[in-house]
């Protein structure tokens, strides 16, 4: 008799508590984020989205609960802790400098040496090979001031720019906000194109289109909670909205966490 084998998640957060102080932002929470999938992470203002995010990525430390990764415990005590492990983080700011340009932005931090100088022909190889495999084909030229790029670019050279560090966990919150119409497909194509290559995707979004253009898998928060998470197939647009809203849903599609 064949046994069903499931794949470990990249990423599995569980019972995840965090504080600040007196307030409890998160409470037992449990999240897969399996390679090859864009998850996307919904919920109103103040769920515990940006929270979650950032216990993952370094920026602040959980209280209770544990990490796996691959199937083994770790601990990211910092940003640095993740970025080994394989995950980078593209906030909504983007970090990116306006007076450098983009192979500048691609290496900040990080730039590559040939007998004590910048080696400005290698760094340029594989900032172009790497917007090449993201089928980034929109700039110009990649010595043209970041301050040059629309909206979109911008998103593209963030990402591009995280991806370059052999990274496994992307998360992008959210990547679409302010961006046109031709502007957002592009950076939808572009989060498609990071599943295919088989990296697992998380996405913050507060748009729903957007969400069920590219997710595979939707989890939602409320309150702190992840109430839910399953596949994208398993949900409509109203049942989204309603565990966003309270937390629950009573139609069908959607598997609640503790069900």
């Amino acid at each position: 008799m064949a046994v069903a084998v499931t794949q470990e998640p990249l990423l599995r957060v569980r019972e995840v508590d965090k504080h600040f102080g007196p307030v409890q932002a998160l409470y037992h929470v449990d999240l897969d984020l399996p390679a090859g999938k864009v998850t996307a992470l919904a919920g109103d203002n103040g769920a515990g989205k940006s929270v979650l995010t950032k216990c993952i990525s370094g920026v602040y430390q959980i209280d209770h609960g544990q990490v796996f990764w691959d199937g083994q415990p770790v601990h990211i005590h910092n940003t640095r802790d993740a970025s080994r492990l394989g995950i980078e983080t593209v906030y909504q700011d983007l970090a990116l400098c306006d007076n450098l340009d983009i192979v500048q932005n691609m290496f900040l931090g990080r730039e590559r040496l040939r007998t004590g100088l910048l080696d400005e022909d290698d760094m340029e190889r594989a900032a172009a090979d790497t917007l090449k495999g993201l089928r980034v084909t929109t700039v110009k030229s990649i010595r043209q001031p970041v301050s040059s790029l629309s909206g979109g670019q911008r998103q593209s050279i963030a990402v591009a720019k995280a991806v370059m560090w052999n990274s496994k966990l992307v998360i992008m919150d959210e990547p679409t906000a302010a961006l046109g119409v031709v502007q957002t497909r592009n950076v939808l194509d572009l989060i498609k194109t990071l599943r295919d290559k088989g990296l697992a995707v998380m996405v913050i979004s507060h748009n729903l289109n957007d969400v069920f253009e590219v997710a595979d898998r939707i989890a939602v928060m409320y309150l702190g909670r992840l109430v839910v998470q399953d596949d994208a197939s398993k949900f409509d647009r109203q049942s989204v909205v309603d565990y966003m809203t309270t937390g629950g849903s009573t139609r069908s599609g959607g598997r609640d966490k503790d069900s």
